[in-house]
């Protein structure tokens, strides 16, 4: 489903400017950084097995 994996990529965009900012103003959090890159590696996964 396409429509699906571009909301997940847009999450995931979204995710990450999430986290940058809340690093530049409170402080890293390991556990905000894991937690991206386990929805990076979700996205990666929905890109890999969609349909062509």
């Amino acid at each position: 489903m396409p429509g699906s994996t571009k909301t997940m990529g847009v999450l995931t965009i979204g995710a990450l400017v999430a986290v940058t900012a809340y690093t530049v103003a409170l402080g890293s959090n390991g556990w905000l950084w894991f937690g991206w890159v386990v929805l990076g590696m979700a996205t990666l996964g929905m890109l890999a097995t969609r349909d062509t």
